[in-house]
């Protein structure tokens, strides 16, 4: 696909605009080449699992909710 325009009436304004339409076909001229999905995936083996992290405190569960009144102290 080549695009150029020319004008009948300034031939110096077509050139410009030859060249203009040139620079931008040179730098936009076909798409990049694509890039594969294993190029794009990262696999990595998932570390091991912490009990002790993972179960219930019912001593700290007051620590993970918001509310406003508790907040204020009500």
């Amino acid at each position: 696909m080549d695009i150029s325009v020319t004008t009948d009436t300034d031939s110096a304004a077509g050139t410009a605009t030859d060249s203009a339409a040139a620079a931008r076909h040179a730098r936009f001229g076909k798409l990049p080449e694509r890039v594969s999905y294993a190029d794009m995936v990262e696999e990595r083996p998932a570390g091991p699992r912490n009990p002790t992290g993972d179960g219930y405190d019912p001593e700290d569960s007051w620590t993970n909710f918001s509310c406003l009144a508790a907040d204020l102290g009500l």
